[in-house]
């Protein structure tokens, strides 16, 4: 493997096809796509500075990396990237790539990034941007922090831990998702998903959980939560707090700590197919 150390490269397709090389303390400014249809390569410590740095590329390392604002649209039909120690500055990073690892990454405008993207692995993530992640599949998450709304729209095959996620809209549209331990704040959380299971979770979320098809939740904290679990098919709810309301759901049951009121104003649905436990009650009930 060829050695490049400490360059300043310029121009458009800088090294255009470059393969097995280890570029270290390399700067790429004022040129589009330098590494465009790249592969087997290692870069330490490199600085993007210009637009559409890794296209096309494939068995990318990148260490300590840092990727400025205008690197923007980065990493698109990229496959078998590994991102380590790195700070991440542009909006659209990645976007129909596949084999992603980030370790230890921080996306400071993670706005429209990890789109339509295949087998990513996030291990201590930071990020802030609205659409994380989405139409992505086929993903695993340790420790992650985002703050922005509207993530995982449209995902399939995802597994969170440890995660704590601020968003408006997330997991919308969604098919088989699990997040364990984990704290969500946000509006609206969930509607339109399918396969959701939450565990050990602490959630905030006014008119969340909705319009969802098998939806779990295994001793999880609800806060602030109303109007919950409207129009839901297959619930299977174990609640360790008191729901402010619980909204005409379909089918299925619930057990919490308490309720501040159940509501069923819709005559086409028969309350019966839900059953709702209450502990200060001390009985099952259908209604209120």
């Amino acid at each position: 493997m060829k050695t490049i150390n400490q360059q300043v490269l310029t121009g458009e397709r800088a090294l255009f096809k470059a393969h097995d090389l280890q570029l270290n303390n390399t700067t790429f400014t004022d040129g589009e796509s330098p590494l465009k249809e790249s592969h087997d390569l290692v870069l330490d410590q490199p600085i993007f500075k210009w637009k559409y740095p890794l296209w096309y590329s494939k068995h990318i390392t990148v260490n300590h990396g840092l990727f400025e604002t205008m690197s923007r649209s980065g990493i698109w039909y990229t496959h078998d990237i590994t991102i380590n120690n790195s700070t991440l500055q542009a909006p659209k990073l990645f976007r129909r790539a596949s084999q992603i690892k980030l370790n230890h990454v921080h996306f400071a405008d993670a706005e429209e990034t990890l789109w339509q993207c295949q087998d990513i692995e996030l291990n201590d993530v930071q990020a802030a941007g609205d659409y994380f992640g989405m139409n992505s599949e086929n993903i695993k998450i340790q420790e992650f922090n985002l703050v922005g709304n509207y993530a995982f729209d449209g995902a399939k095959n995802v597994e969170i831990h440890h995660a704590t996620l601020m968003t408006k809209d997330a997991l919308w549209n969604c098919e088989n998702v699990t997040v364990y331990d984990s704290q969500i704040i946000g509006e609206y959380l969930g509607w339109n998903s399918k396969n959701i299971r939450f565990v050990n979770c602490t959630i905030e979320s006014d008119q969340g959980l909705c319009y969802m098809d098998n939806v779990t939740l295994e001793n999880c904290t609800l806060l602030n939560t109303d109007l919950a679990f409207e129009y839901c098919r297959h619930i299977d709810a174990d609640i360790t707090s008191t729901v402010d309301s619980i909204k005409n759901p379909i089918s299925g049951k619930i057990h919490a700590a308490g309720v501040g009121q159940v509501i069923f104003d819709d005559p086409a649905i028969d309350r019966q197919q839900t059953v709702i436990k209450i502990d200060h009650e001390n009985e099952v009930r259908h209604a209120v």
